[in-house]
């Protein structure tokens, strides 16, 4: 399969903290822990989830969309 483009993630920050999920569900697997402050790549916002990745690793996961705060240049 041939992609002809990819997402520019968007930056948010925390507002709060938060486990990075493996899936977007409650009960899924914690991937890592996200204090206020830490920075999100963003690459999808829906159905109250976020998805994208964080940290010096760049875990993917997701998070609860409450927990974003605002968007970095």
């Amino acid at each position: 399969m041939i992609a002809s483009h990819y997402a520019e993630p968007l930056k948010r920050t925390l507002a709060g903290q938060a486990n990075l999920l493996a899936a977007p569900d409650d009960g899924s697997e914690t991937v890592a822990r996200l204090s206020p402050g830490d920075v999100l790549l963003m690459l999808d916002n829906s159905r109250g989830w976020a998805w994208g990745y964080a940290g010096p690793n760049r875990l993917v996961g997701y998070l609860r969309s409450e927990v974003l705060g605002k968007q970095l240049p």
